[in-house]
């Protein structure tokens, strides 16, 4: 069986002028040691020059250096290329994918959802919004509204350009465009923190997952040795943390003891707008389902993911929730509640609500069995 994580395919939408590219290169360039891999419609975009091009890796696909892959490709040759980046021989962490001018978001999404490539997954879609231009943006797009309804989370780019009074209004209008509870995400310059899309680091056997601590405090110690200019649209590697410092909290909680996949499920539908991220494992100790399953929400975007504990790894919970203006104390005793003592009595059917977000796969090789007998010709074949 192959025991490789799928890869997260993260969907990054906008319409022209959002910021979207300018999100997209901020992603690349503080990016920590995670491996990207970026699927655009023309190169341009990507300030290729400023990273290094290290050559060719195949056609279309440019090495942006420093580990990340880039494709310029267009809706027909997605699928195609996304099955390139996911070839171990690459090591890609996470897949983003500009939208523009490849299709629909909805139709992506669905080719997502319903992609046969074991090695991928749908990681959530990130609508880019221009807060300057927002009515504008509406009145010549009409389909805003509509991608809107679909996103798990929207960047409200380019607060710097308008007043307080203006943002809060086009919050209020993002409240009755998007599904509710998704969270909107203010920015300006493009700058928000990869970690609130993709891990930067990726979990290890000694040491755990980076805290959002550890990365506030690598990128305090790192503005320390340069000038604080960002506020003049300066990018530096750890300026986005200097702001997620005072706009960003996150909590981390661990068990020993299983969680109840009923309570567990009730406070993942009950997450506040604010918690834009959840990541880790669970453990459930249902009898059937004692495997690790890894957690991922991006926004209103869940899906669980099981896999094989390691051997000698402990069974724990340890989950990793970062948002703004939430009550971390009051997040963390609501975990707290949703322990089971007992999970070794609770029957299959209390795994339904987990089930519900865990991609369907088919079993890589069947049991021999005999032969199905073959409808009859032109029998209903049901």
């Amino acid at each position: 069986m192959n025991s490789r994580q799928a890869i997260p395919v993260v969907v990054l939408t906008g319409f022209l002028g959002s910021g979207k590219t300018t999100v997209l290169n901020h992603l690349l360039g503080n990016r920590g040691g995670t491996r990207i891999g970026v699927v655009v419609n023309d190169f341009g975009s990507i300030e290729i020059d400023a990273m290094s091009v290290a050559g060719q890796v195949g056609d279309s696909m440019v090495s942006l250096g420093s580990g990340c892959l880039c494709c310029a490709v267009d809706g027909s040759e997605l699928d195609a290329y996304l099955e390139k980046l996911a070839a171990p021989v690459h090591r890609i962490d996470v897949i983003v994918i500009e939208a523009s001018g490849l299709a629909e978001p909805q139709e992506m999404i669905r080719m997502l959802m319903a992609s046969e490539n074991p090695d991928i997954r749908y990681g959530g879609m990130v609508q880019v919004v221009d807060a300057a231009e927002f009515d504008a943006t509406r009145d010549k797009h009409p389909g805003t509204d509509r991608h809107l309804a679909v996103a798990d989370l929207v960047v409200l780019n380019k607060t710097d350009r308008v007043d307080g009074a203006e943002r809060a209004c086009i919050e209020g209008v993002l409240g009755t465009l998007c599904a509710p509870g998704t969270p909107v995400i203010g920015a300006d310059h493009g700058r928000i923190d990869p970690e609130l899309l993709f891990d930067r680091r990726p979990w290890t056997e000694t040491r755990g997952q980076l805290s959002f601590e550890d990365l506030l405090a690598e990128a305090d110690d790192h503005d320390h040795d340069h000038d604080h200019d960002h506020d003049h649209g300066h990018d530096h590697e750890g300026d986005h943390c200097a702001h997620a410092h005072a706009s960003y909290e996150s909590v981390e909680f661990v068990s020993e003891q299983a969680l109840s996949p009923r309570r567990f499920i009730d406070f993942l539908d009950r997450r506040p707008a604010g918690l834009y991220r959840i990541k880790g494992f669970v453990y459930f100790g249902v009898p059937g389902h004692e495997e690790r399953y890894e957690v991922h929400a991006v926004g209103r975007f869940l899906r669980f993911v099981p896999q094989p504990w390691g051997r000698g790894e402990p069974r724990l919970t340890q989950l990793v929730l970062i948002g703004s203006g939430t009550d971390g104390p009051a997040l963390l005793g609501e975990l707290a509640d949703c322990r089971e003592p007992s999970p070794r009595e609770l029957g299959p059917e209390s795994m339904w609500g987990v089930l519900r977000y865990v991609a369907r796969r088919e079993p890589e090789s069947e049991p021999e069995s005999e032969p199905e007998p073959q409808p009859e010709p032109g029998a209903d074949p049901g």
